[in-house]
C-alpha cells in the first residue's frame, strides 16, 4: 500500500481493516485533487475553473437507508423511531467485511479534516473515499489541519464512503442497495450505494449531534454570521429555506451557512465551507454565492454543462431541482477567520410555508421560540430528498429531523437555557409562499426578506408595534423598512379573504396535531404557546 501525497498519517487504513488497497492517496490539495479526478474521468472541468459531477439516480439524500447500529454504548442515548432506524451488530459486521473486501485493489482518497472550529469541542475525522472528486467535497466541506498535525492525525471518527459498493437490501436489513450505516461503539460510518456527496457532511453532523449534547453544546442546522459591532445571528432552517443565501450578506461576516454548535464560549461553525443549492441561481439576487460556481476549487453536482462550450446553465433541472456547489468558506467575501463568534442577540427561524398563511417575518417569545423549534415546520423543498418532486409541507424537528440522534427535547432544553441566559431575541420568517398556497401564490421576494431580516439584525424592528396573529399567536410588526405594509399581513395578499381563514385553521391543525408527540415533554410555558386550532 503506497502512501501518495503530501503528508500521511501514522495511524493507518489498517486501524480500520482496510487491507490490500493499490494506491492510497493522502491528504490531496485540490489542484491534485482535481487532476486525479479528470485523469479518471469522474468529472468534468467548466469555464471559469469549477469541477462538475454527476451523481445518478441519487440527486439528494435517501433518508430511508439510514441506519444506526444498537450496540450497548448509545441504546439507551438515541431516539429510536422511524428517522434513527436500528441495524444490529452482525449485519453491520457482514457489510463491513464485504465492503472492506471490495475496496481492496483499488485506488483509494483520505482527507484528515476537522469537525468543529472550537478547538474545545473539535472532532477529529478521517474521510476515506472511493473517487477523487468525494474527497475534495470532504476538503472544501471540513476544516483543513495544519500541515504539522497531519502526521500523527488519530482520527476520533472515520467514514468510508463506496459509492459503486452496494448493499443487499433486505437480505441486509435495508431498504434498498443504498446505506448510510453509523457505529457509535466503533466510531466508524459506512456509506454505500449512493454517490450523492451530502451523505458524507450530513453522516459526520449527526454524529456531533448524538456527542456534543453531553458536553452541553447545542449542535444547530443553522446559519450564522457577525454584524459590524460584533453582534452575531443565527438562522435555522431545513434545505431551501435559504439558511445559506440569507447569512451571505455583504454587510456581515458569514461564520458558516448549514452547522454550528452553541457552547458556553459562543457559536462555532462544524464546516470549513458550504453546500448551497444553485438551481436558478440569480448573480443580481446572490451574488457571493454565484461568483463561486465560476472558481477553480468548486464542486458542482449535477449542473447541466454545455460539452462543447463547458458553459454552466444553472437554470437547468433536467437532472435535479437539487444542483449543489461545494466551495471553502473563504470563497464567500468576509467571512470570518476563526469560524466562531460570541453568544446570539437574534435567533431567526426560517420556514417555507408553502400553504402561504404565515406572516414574513413575527417576533416570538422565548416560549414560542422552543415551541417552533420543536415543531420544525417547512415544506420539503423539490430534489432536496429522493422522491419529493414539489414542496411538502412537513414538520421537521429541531429545523432538521434527520439529522438528530436524541430526543428533540433534549435539544430544545438547551436551547431554552441558553436563550434565556443570553437574552436573544427570537424571530419567524417565512421564506415560502404569499398570496396563496404553491401553485396559487408566489414565493417571497427575496428583497423582502432581506429588508425584514436586516431590521431585525439592526434592532429597528424590536421598537415596533406589532398586532397579534388571531391563528397563530405571531407578535407581527405593522411596519417594516423597505417592505410594504400589506405584505407583512399574509391575509391581505390573498385575494379570496375566507380561503385565507380556512387554510390558516387547515395548518393551525397540522401544528396541533404534530405537537401532541411532544407535549409531555416541555414545561407549562412552551405548552402555553403551543398553537391550538378554533372549534
Amino acid at each position: 500500500m503506497d502512501n501518495l501525497g503530501p503528508v500521511s498519517s501514522e495511524h493507518g487504513l489498517e486501524n480500520h481493516g482496510v487491507r490490500n488497497a493499490r494506491n492510497v492517496f493522502w491528504n490531496l490539495d485540490a489542484a491534485a485533487l482535481y487532476e486525479e479526478s479528470v485523469r479518471r474521468g469522474e468529472c468534468t472541468l467548466a469555464q471559469g475553473g469549477p469541477l462538475v459531477a454527476r451523481t445518478g439516480q441519487h440527486t439528494g439524500r435517501s433518508p430511508n437507508d439510514k441506519f444506526i447500529v444498537e450496540e450497548a454504548s448509545s441504546r439507551d442515548g438515541v431516539w429510536w423511531g422511524k428517522v434513527n432506524r436500528p441495524i444490529d451488530e452482525a449485519r453491520f459486521a457482514s457489510l463491513r467485511t464485504r465492503m472492506l473486501a471490495y475496496l481492496q485493489n483499488r485506488d483509494l482518497f483520505v482527507q484528515d479534516c476537522y469537525a468543529g472550529a472550537d478547538p474545545d469541542y473539535r472532532l477529529k475525522v478521517r474521510v476515506v473515499t472511493e473517487s477523487a472528486w468525494h474527497n475534495l467535497f470532504a476538503r472544501n466541506m471540513f476544516i483543513q489541519p495544519p500541515r504539522e498535525a497531519l502526521a500523527n492525525f488519530e482520527p476520533e471518527f472515520t467514514v468510508i464512503q463506496a459509492p459503486n459498493f452496494h448493499g443487499g437490501g433486505e437480505a441486509d436489513g435495508l431498504n434498498s442497495e443504498v446505506f448510510v450505516l453509523v457505529n457509535y461503539a466503533e466510531r466508524l460510518v459506512l456509506i454505500g450505494g449512493t454517490s450523492y456527496a451530502g451523505e458524507i457532511k450530513k453522516s459526520v453532523f449527526s454524529i456531533l449531534n448524538y456527542l456534543l449534547p453531553e458536553r452541553g453544546v447545542l449542535p444547530m442546522h443553522c446559519s450564522a454570521n457577525i454584524g459590524p459591532d460584533g453582534d452575531c445571528a443565527i438562522f435555522f432552517g431545513l434545505s431551501g429555506t435559504g439558511k445559506t443565501t440569507l447569512s451571505a450578506d455583504s454587510s456581515r461576516t458569514l461564520i458558516g451557512d448549514d452547522e454550528h454548535g452553541w457552547s458556553d464560549n459562543g457559536v462555532f461553525n462544524f464546516e470549513g465551507g458550504c453546500y448551497a443549492k444553485v438551481i436558478r441561481l440569480s448573480p443580481e439576487a446572490e451574488p457571493e454565492i454565484y461568483a463561486t460556481t465560476k472558481r477553480f476549487g468548486t464542486v458542482l453536482e449535477n449542473v447541466v454543462v454545455d460539452p462543447a462550450t463547458r458553459l454552466l446553465d444553472l437554470d437547468d433541472a433536467a437532472y435535479t431541482e437539487n444542483t449543489r456547489a461545494s466551495y471553502p468558506i473563504d470563497f464567500i467575501p468576509n467571512t470570518s477567520a476563526t469560524g466562531m463568534g460570541g453568544n446570539p442577540e437574534n435567533v431567526i427561524m426560517l420556514t417555507a410555508d408553502a400553504f402561504g398563511v404565515l406572516p414574513p417575518i413575527s417576533r416570538m417569545t422565548p416560549e414560542q421560540a422552543m415551541y417552533h423549534f420543536l415543531s420544525g415546520y417547512t415544506a420539503r423543498v423539490a430534489g432536496t430528498e429522493k422522491g419529493v418532486n414539489e414542496p411538502q409541507a412537513t414538520f421537521s424537528t429541531c429545523f432538521g429531523a434527520p439529522f438528530m440522534p436524541r430526543h428533540p427535547a433534549v435539544y430544545a432544553k438547551l436551547l431554552g437555557e441558553k436563550i434565556a441566559r443570553g437574552g436573544a431575541k427570537c424571530w419567524l420568517v417565512n421564506t415560502g409562499w404569499t398570496g396563496g398556497a404553491y401553485g396559487v401564490g408566489e414565493r417571497m421576494k427575496i428583497a423582502h426578506t432581506r429588508a425584514m431580516i436586516r431590521a431585525a439584525l439592526d434592532g429597528s424592528l424590536a421598537q415596533v408595534a406589532t398586532v397579534a396573529d388571531p391563528t397563530f399567536g405571531l407578535h407581527v410588526p405593522e411596519s417594516c423598512p423597505d417592505v410594504p405594509a400589506e405584505v407583512l399581513n399574509p391575509k391581505n395578499t390573498w385575494a379570496d379573504k375566507g380561503a385565507y381563514d380556512d387554510m390558516a385553521r387547515e395548518v393551525a391543525q397540522r401544528f396541533e396535531a404534530n405537537f401532541g408527540e411532544f407535549e409531555s415533554h416541555v414545561d407549562d410555558g412552551v405548552k402555553a404557546a403551543a398553537i391550538r386550532a378554533a372549534a
